[in-house]
């Protein structure tokens, strides 16, 4: 009997036209009268919203379960003036609709915040910022209708290096609608997926393991190493429930121990069979994505 594919996930947007977020930088924003701020604001979150209920309908017509939305969903929302935020509380009933069209699509949605985002830093005040930062995430997930828990996470990395304890305790800090969703994920340069292991362990958090970073941080010869099995297994006793378990697959760009991503996914990890939830992280977003799953629907098991 075969085994069921894992279920593949979009990142944010696609490299054809179909789903395409507006922004606006906050020099632009400054241009304006408090008048044509919100004007422009209002039609810009109505646009980005609209633009969300779609890509929801695109992944679900692909085929797809997984959904990650953009980390600037809403530009300029959370500025201290207040606007951006008093116009998303004018949409809570249309902003509510993102949950229930994705549950009942049964499309799963989570976030990347910004790489800003460091809770672990040396500087107090990196940290608050990374906090509200987070807990206004949290704020905007909550209007969106997606349940406070893992099942529509809320990933991040660990930050400042040798500073797992200020991350673990940062995170104890944080707010039932941050904390519930939080996730965290190693990466190629500071903190390998032992180090993120033992600080979800400690936080009470998932991880989220990234082969290629595993690899390129490890400086592994291939992706049949048997420690991607291992952290594939370990990483997976710190979901609330395995079978919500997501990891990332990428390739690099120019081998193996490249940083950079390829437009493609160019190697499938034999350990990756068994993970319900993978975020295809490839610049060719659903061009690699339908690459990969006729490749997995050939090879079959």
């Amino acid at each position: 009997m075969k085994k069921p594919l894992p279920e593949l996930g979009l990142v944010c947007i696609t490299c054809g036209p179909e789903v395409r977020y507006r922004t606006m930088t906050l020099a632009r924003y400054k241009q304006f009268s408090e008048a044509e701020q919100r004007s422009r604001l209002s039609d810009l979150y109505q646009s980005n919203l609209n633009m969300l209920l779609f890509a929801l309908d695109y992944v679900h017509q692909q085929g797809w379960k997984l959904y990650r939305v953009t980390a600037n969903l809403f530009p300029l929302s959370d500025l201290e003036d207040g606007l951006g935020k008093s116009i998303l509380l004018e949409m809570q009933d249309q902003l509510s609709e993102v949950g229930k069209k994705a549950l009942q699509l049964g499309v799963r949605v989570g976030v990347h915040p910004d790489q800003f985002v460091v809770l672990s830093s040396e500087s107090e005040k990196v940290i608050q910022n990374s906090v509200q930062h987070l807990e206004h995430h949290g704020w905007v997930m909550d209007l969106l209708g997606l349940p406070r828990s893992a099942w529509s996470f809320m990933n991040i990395h660990g930050g400042k290096g040798g500073r797992g304890f200020k991350l673990v305790e940062t995170i104890h800090t944080l707010s039932d609608s941050v904390k519930s969703r939080l996730t965290l994920e190693n990466d190629e340069k500071t903190y390998s997926a032992r180090d993120i292991f033992e600080a979800c362990i400690a936080a009470g958090v998932p991880m989220v393991f990234d082969a290629h970073h595993h690899v390129v941080k490890e400086k592994l010869p291939s992706l049949s190493d048997p420690s991607i099995e291992q952290w594939v297994k370990l990483s997976r006793e710190t979901w609330p429930d395995p079978s919500w378990q997501v990891v990332h697959l990428s390739s690099g760009k120019e081998g193996i121990h490249d940083s950079r991503h390829h437009d493609l996914i160019t190697d499938f990890p034999e350990a990756l069979w068994d993970v319900p939830w993978i975020e295809v992280e490839a610049k060719a977003k659903e061009t690699a994505i339908q690459g990969l799953m006729a490749a997995l629907k050939a090879q079959g098991r």
